[in-house]
């Protein structure tokens, strides 16, 4: 096989955060292929590794993290310049074969439009629907919202390849991208099960109560974090309920907003924030819950989106409460209580009666744990996304030739 230099570039989050890069990125080193990452290294984040996985990382620091429209403008803007110094850097130091984009933001295509006239492959790896989840943030956004559509057209037209996590994404890319079908391929978030398996709790983790409710991910604006402190007060004072403690993992543009809800409510010493957590505490908050939580609300972009952190759940053997949605179904199936409004009472009362239920609990967490290790595993998704490098960007380089800077 071909060996094959690839870049991939994030701007959104690091390498740290992006558990699905780092499995793509792991996967082609494994297959044969030299890899570097070029991303962000935020304030929070002092110490970073230059090699993870095998792939070559190359940071920049990122001050500014948007939240208003200027930040968002400074965000990307000072993100734009940095990976263009190190993607020339890495070019002339060790070659380029590949840029592989993350959006957000879908402005990749600009960067990687000079190497593609010079033979160079160009991949769209679309995570996240950027015009969509600013709707989610801004109310009045018609002119930038048709900007960004624009941007993610030119992003599809501009791709070799187009790798989307589901099939709402697919939909999407065929119909208000007008991608064409033969070069879009179906990559899930799904969980690296060598990684998320069940394992022995730590009870401590529960703050000597007797339930433990764990949320891990992003603390974002379509989060629906906020439901999660609301449900807390209505278990603790409603229901009448101090036997149940959350924690929250994870950080965020919510992350600040979300602990003075706690304390408004009066509900802050039921819940705990560890923060950013490594893999071993994130595991072990995942394996001492009982039961897991993804308040993402019924909006339209949450509709369509995977959560990542549901299967990352099953895959330990808990079951998940979380709002009805298309693609949550899809993935969780028989593994979770779908909340059907969004109503953070109807949330906590859906909590409490997995707490009440051990032999549900037992059952949902069991007939998870085996959905995601006969079918939403990431060695299946690891397959798709070698095959796709394979009939893409292998194939299409012996048919053409070799670009200027093949490897030996």
């Amino acid at each position: 096989m071909a060996r094959l230099r690839i870049v991939f570039l994030i701007e959104n989050v690091s390498i740290l955060r992006d558990r699905r890069v780092r499995n793509e990125s792991a996967a082609l080193v494994w297959a044969g292929h030299e890899v570097s990452v070029i991303c962000p290294r935020l304030k929070s984040e002092p110490h970073f590794p230059n090699w993870l996985g095998g792939a070559r990382i190359c940071s920049y620091p990122q001050p500014w993290q948007g939240s208003s429209r200027l930040t968002y403008c400074l965000e990307y803007a000072w993100g734009m310049v940095a990976t263009s110094i190190l993607l020339i850097n890495i070019w002339i130091q060790h070659g380029i074969d590949v840029v592989h984009a993350a959006n957000p933001p879908d402005l990749f295509f600009v960067l990687a439009g000079p190497l593609r006239w010079l033979g160079k492959k160009f991949i769209y790896d679309q995570h996240d629907l950027t015009p969509d989840i600013l709707l989610t943030k801004f109310a009045h956004a018609g002119l930038l919202h048709r900007i960004l559509l624009f941007l993610e057209r030119r992003s599809y037209r501009a791709a070799d390849l187009v790798l989307v996590t589901n099939q709402s994404f697919r939909r999407l890319a065929l119909t208000r991208g007008c991608c064409p079908a033969e070069k879009i391929r179906i990559v899930r978030n799904d969980p690296d099960l060598s990684l998320f398996h069940p394992g022995p709790p730590q009870p401590a983790l529960k703050g000597g109560v007797a339930f433990l409710a764990v949320y891990a991910g992003i603390m974002g604006t379509k989060s629906g974090l906020d439901r999660v402190v609301k449900a807390a007060q209505h278990i603790v004072y409603e229901r009448g309920r101090k036997d149940v403690r959350f924690a929250l993992l994870g950080d965020g543009d919510c992350y600040d907003a979300l602990r003075r809800m706690a304390r408004s409510l009066g509900v802050e010493n039921y819940i705990s924030y560890p923060g950013f957590s490594d893999e071993q505490q994130l595991l072990a908050y995942m394996r001492t819950a009982d039961v897991c939580l993804a308040p993402d609300p019924p909006i339209a972009v949450n509709q369509l989106c995977t959560a990542t952190k549901i299967m990352e759940y099953m895959s330990c053997g808990k079951p998940t409460v979380c709002f009805d949605l298309e693609e949550a179904r899809y993935s969780a199936g028989e593994a979770a209580i779908y909340v059907q409004r969004d109503d953070p009472r109807l949330f906590g009362d859906a909590i409490l009666a997995l707490l009440d239920d051990p032999g549900r609990r037992e059952r949902m967490g069991e007939a998870g744990r085996q959905r995601v290790r006969r079918t939403l595993n990431w060695e299946r998704s690891r397959r798709v996304l070698l095959e796709a490098y394979g009939q893409f960007i292998l194939e299409s380089r012996t048919q053409f030739g070799p670009g200027e800077n093949e490897a030996a």
